[in-house]
């Protein structure tokens, strides 16, 4: 698409997009609707579910020692990657064929971490699995609540991020996701898309995923600039990431022409050649300029596709709303 169209689709979808109702944060099937009395927590909190607690416990651990202290910084990176490479492992047209398919959002990729840490896409994950191990045997919670909640609360610690709603209980893995079912930046969106339809998102959840690269960074698409940022701001959590991805590449960031790689704008921010592509695909652009117009319904759908996202091959009627742990969001003014 020439620039010039794009420039005019954008400004027109702009002045639209203002009077689009901003959808509700919360699924209503994840709401709680119990009334019974609440479980005491100990250090003075509680839950409207005694199984919620332990988070708590979790949750101290996790700002003090993984996130050194409620940090926006690479662990909060790393785990909100971790969840979204753990849940996308699934594949009913794999199963419909009687071939492995992966559990979804099970934590298969801690539990079989030999096995799925050694595909290409998983590459630079093993701290965070490694430390997501221990915290989960420590407090004896699953591996997939594990990886979820961090996500939750990392995106949370970022100042900006919503509060994503987090469900508790899901069991343990059976079997390790099969190879090639994580996304890779070279791949074509045609790809992309067939990848995440199979496992249950639609093209707008998956644009409306990409939100966490606002906080994210390369590390192995090029190692010679390894840890550069995705947006300008890497430690807000904001749409700059959708409103620079609209802009025209002038600069080669690291090693020109890396596969999975094209042009920046900015010479201080890594370009992923999936994201590129995505905001210029008529399957997507709409929903990439809306985000890109609105910081506040980029931040409400972020959380309802984490939402489902999280729920990738689990049945949420066995499972416990434990969202009322996951601390309030930051400001992005504080």
């Amino acid at each position: 698409m020439k620039s010039s169209t794009l420039s005019t689709l954008t400004l027109i979808y702009a002045l639209t997009v203002a009077a689009t109702p901003t959808p509700p944060f919360v699924n209503s099937t994840l709401a709680t609707t119990s009334h019974s009395p609440r479980a005491r927590c100990g250090n003075g909190r509680s839950a409207s579910n005694k199984q919620c607690c332990v988070w708590y416990d979790v949750l101290d651990d996790i700002q003090a020692n993984l996130f050194d202290g409620e940090e926006c910084g690479e662990d909060a990176h790393d785990a909100l990657r971790l969840s979204f490479h753990d849940a996308i492992g699934y594949s009913p047209l794999l199963k419909s064929r009687r071939l492995p398919g992966g559990g979804g959002a099970d934590g298969s990729i801690i539990k079989y971490a030999s096995t799925e840490l050694s595909y290409h896409p998983n590459a630079g994950l093993e701290d965070i699995v490694n430390d997501e191990k221990d915290l989960a045997d420590k407090y004896g919670v699953s591996y997939g609540d594990i990886i979820q909640f961090a996500a939750a609360v990392s995106v949370r610690n970022c100042k900006g991020g919503p509060r994503i709603p987090f469900m508790a209980g899901r069991p343990d893995p059976t079997e390790p996701s099969p190879e090639n079912l994580v996304p890779e930046p070279f791949d074509s969106v045609d790809q992309i898309l067939a990848r995440v339809k199979d496992a249950g998102l639609t093209p707008q959840e998956l644009v409306d995923l990409l939100a966490s690269h606002s906080i994210g960074l390369q590390e192995h698409v090029d190692s010679t600039v390894a840890g550069m940022p995705l947006d300008t701001t890497p430690t807000v959590f904001d749409n700059n990431f959708y409103r620079e991805m609209l802009l025209p590449g002038f600069y080669w960031i690291g090693t020109e022409s890396v596969k999975g790689a094209v042009k920046s704008p900015f010479r201080t921010e890594f370009r992923l050649q999936s994201d590129w592509a995505l905001a210029r695909d008529m399957r997507t652009i709409w929903e990439w300029i809306t985000l890109a117009s609105s910081q506040s319904l980029m931040a409400n759908r972020f959380a309802t596709s984490m939402a489902k996202m999280a729920l990738i091959g689990q049945n949420p009627r066995v499972l416990t709303d434990c969202s009322e742990v996951i601390p309030l969001p930051r400001s992005r003014n504080n």
